[in-house]
């Protein structure tokens, strides 16, 4: 590892070190604390001896996702033993419920929107956020995003994003300081090279849509016309602990819809190595444009399915839909 992910490290385990210590002067019965005490002690070793990350066995790199979940690991995954590798799977197939658990409906209808989601881990557990959230004024929080990093790492602060999001929206702010709080909140309860890009939306009972980009792939929205794009408004949440996060105002007329969508769509790769790519996307809705959610969302999976040919996911894929229905007598 270099210097600078050493020293990450080497404050993250000082840190733990410091309560450590404090907490076994406050029990009287400490030897667990003084066992932990001295993997800490053991971990700060490593680092300072420069082998810090690497398999005791093999010498190799401790798998990154799993050494920033848990900086005391001195083993990589192939030279755990049974047991140990039994009881990863059980953490795994555990989170990974808890994970689903965290989704909402997969397809939800509130007044005149209509809404559809696929979430698809690369593994067992994902680093995209996904949400839908009905307030009791009948408006749709709409969101999607991408935690940085993979694996359990990222599905952890995934799971922190949700739980953010979901304490700060009833308080009814708009959706630019919505941004800004939850990004005060994320970064100041994370490591330093955490972010996550994030569409956040707010669509409204008229078919307004008051929404902030930061940093995510621009999502698509399809009316009569060419398909348009809504571009980034501001930096990814995590970056800075304060920061401004402008909002784009629309309004959606029946029939009009919002692909939003992870990069594990258009930067996925069929078996010679090429992107699936944004232009290949807005060719697709150009011609299912008039589909509803559901099925835009399924055309979406079976073209990239046909584009893969079989080439193994190398990314989460979250892609969401969000159409306005026509009302009688109404646009």
């Amino acid at each position: 590892m270099d210097g600078s992910t050493d020293g990450f490290f080497r404050e993250q385990l000082q840190d733990r070190r410091r309560r450590l210590v404090l907490a076994a002067s406050q029990s009287r019965e400490n030897s667990k604390l003084l066992d932990l005490l001295s993997e800490v002690d053991a971990a700060l070793d490593r680092i300072n001896k420069g082998s810090f990350g690497l398999c005791e066995n093999c010498h190799d790199s401790i798998e990154a996702d799993r050494l920033l979940s848990d900086p005391l690991l001195r083993l990589c995954l192939d030279h755990m033993t049974s047991e140990e590798q039994r009881a990863l799977e059980q953490d795994l197939g555990l989170a990974s419920e808890i994970q689903s658990g965290l989704l909402p409906k997969p397809r939800l209808r509130i007044g005149s929107w209509n809404a559809a989601y696929h979430y698809e881990p690369a593994g067992m557990v994902s680093g995209d956020y996904c949400d839908l959230i009905e307030t009791e004024g009948g408006d749709l929080y709409f969101l999607l995003g991408d935690i940085s990093g993979k694996g359990v790492a990222a599905s952890m602060l995934m799971a922190h994003l949700h739980a953010i999001f979901r304490t700060l929206i009833p308080l009814h702010l708009p959706v630019e300081a919505l941004m800004a709080r939850a990004n005060r909140l994320f970064c100041e309860s994370t490591t330093a090279s955490s972010y996550a890009t994030l569409v956040c939306g707010r669509a409204d009972r008229s078919g307004g849509i008051e929404m902030c980009n930061a940093g995510h792939p621009a999502p698509r929205l399809l009316r009569s016309g060419p398909v348009e794009s809504v571009e980034p408004t501001s930096l990814p949440l995590g970056l800075f602990c304060s920061g401004e996060f402008p909002v784009k105002n629309m309004v959606l007329y029946g029939g009009d819809v919002l692909l939003l969508f992870s990069d594990g769509l258009t930067e996925a790769r069929n078996p010679s190595g090429r992107e699936y790519g944004e232009a290949r996307l807005v060719s697709l809705l150009q011609t299912h444009s008039s589909l509803s959610p559901d099925e835009l969302v399924e055309a979406c999976r079976d073209d990239l399915r046909d584009y893969r040919q079989g080439a193994p996911k190398t990314d989460d894929l979250t892609i969401m839909a969000l159409r306005r229905e026509k009302e009688t007598g109404r646009l």
